[in-house]
């Protein structure tokens, strides 16, 4: 069974957001204490929206990691 969630996706998904629509980037540690989350919390967010987005090639895909869980079952 999975822990509960800390955050709540909308939070996650404002945040990373947020993030990725600034100009210029704003710091991960900065943007976090503003939103009230941890700065290491946010930055795993925004990998993962990256490699969501086939912009990252060190972390599987939501949907890759999901399959995976599925197969190894």
């Amino acid at each position: 069974m999975a822990a509960p969630k800390k955050y709540p996706d909308e939070l996650r998904a404002r945040a990373v957001r947020l993030y990725r629509e600034s100009d210029p980037k704003p710091t991960i540690r900065r943007l976090a204490e503003q939103l009230n989350v941890h700065h290491e919390a946010m930055r795993n967010w925004i990998r993962q929206a990256e490699a969501d987005a086939g912009e990252r090639h060190d972390r599987p895909a939501i949907e890759m990691a999901e399959e995976n869980r599925r197969t190894s079952r």
